[in-house]
């Protein structure tokens, strides 16, 4: 494994202006010494007037970039590989954030989806496949257990029940004898919560690998593609949708699991904002005129992105009503909204 650790160590002087000067005659010599001693060589670039800069570079590839900035913040940069000592740097600050581990065999950084970097407990990849939609991986975290990735995003991890719970009403729903349509729901999650209730007919896509590594989260209704109340269909849901329009087949419930609301805030130009209202108008075509239709949003901190989705709801050629609700999912590390709709 070539990872290379990126330390990143902030002091604050405290002292702008002409103070700072001073300061930094007390902290300069003490951070050079530590820097001399790892024998790694100074190189001062000229900032104009603009504080400090140099960089110092060691025979063994590390690499330290010093800046001193005029408002009194000092910021330290250090990358050195996995097995690099950098004990003598422990004590120079407490603004000190955790070390970045770039290159590693395992990824554990991923985006929240209001664009903040978290650093997971990954410590394996137990899936990964290609399919013809999306890159899917499992991986398995210490907190969370295995955590399914589509395409680079988080999308459940075994932990995740508070979205299973979401996602199908929170309890507040009678499921017995229903007929139900999940859209998505790949992982298994929402199926096994489901079947619990004993319902007329679940119908749903299923991803291959969450059978044998998301056992926690799909119990053993991903085994085999029928059972007693479900079907489990391999083909793609928008011309199953539309058969079921043509037919005039309805559901009691539609949940609605395939993706969360677009970031853009551009849904004319966008084609996942197309295809989303193309899901929406569909689901609710084949509702019961007493169904109600369940489906997530996204960061409750994407508040322009959950108010353009609310708009598309009132332009759906079947007039509907909906309420939204927050949850908390362990593994997304932010509030998560739901809908769920119903016709008018």
């Amino acid at each position: 494994d070539m990872a290379v650790r990126h330390y990143t160590l902030d002091i604050n002087l405290s002292t702008p202006g002409k103070m700072l000067g001073k300061s930094l005659q007390k902290l300069l010599p003490g951070l050079l010494s530590i820097f001399h001693e790892q024998e790694l060589s100074e190189t001062i670039h000229d900032t104009n007037g603009h504080g400090y800069l140099a960089t110092f570079v060691g025979k063994n590839g590390r690499l330290v970039v010093l800046r001193v900035h005029s408002h009194g913040l000092v910021t330290i940069d250090l990358q050195c590989h996995e097995d690099d000592n950098i004990a003598q740097l422990d004590n120079v600050s407490d603004q000190k954030l955790p070390v970045l581990v770039r290159g590693a065999k395992v990824d554990r950084y991923w985006p929240t989806a209001d664009g903040r970097l978290v650093e997971y407990d990954i410590d394996e990849v137990v899936y990964e496949e290609d399919s013809a939609y999306q890159n899917i991986k499992i991986l398995h975290s210490r907190q969370y257990g295995n955590i399914l990735v589509l395409d680079g995003d988080v999308n459940l991890a075994e932990s995740d029940l508070a979205y299973t719970q979401a996602i199908t009403g929170n309890g507040r729903e009678n499921y017995a004898g229903k007929e139900v349509l999940i859209l998505g729901g790949g992982d298994g999650g929402i199926l096994a919560e489901l079947v619990k209730q004993k319902p007329k007919m679940v119908t749903m896509k299923v991803i291959d690998g969450c059978k044998m590594y998301m056992r926690r989260t799909c119990g053993n209704t991903l085994d085999k593609l029928r059972g007693d109340c479900y079907q489990i269909l391999i083909e793609d849901c928008v011309p199953l949708l539309k058969k079921y329009v043509q037919e005039g087949r309805t559901f009691d419930y539609v949940i609605n699991d395939l993706t969360a609301i677009p970031i853009s805030t551009s849904p004319e130009e966008d084609s996942m904002w197309e295809f989303l209202r193309l899901i929406l108008d569909l689901s609710v075509r084949v509702l019961h005129p007493k169904g109600k239709y369940f489906t997530q949003g996204n960061s409750v901190n994407l508040k322009e992105a959950l108010s353009l989705y609310e708009e598309q709801l009132g332009r759906l050629s079947c007039p509907v009503d909906f309420r939204k609700e927050v949850v908390c999912v362990p593994s997304y590390l932010e509030q998560w909204v739901f809908y769920t709709a119903w016709k008018k």
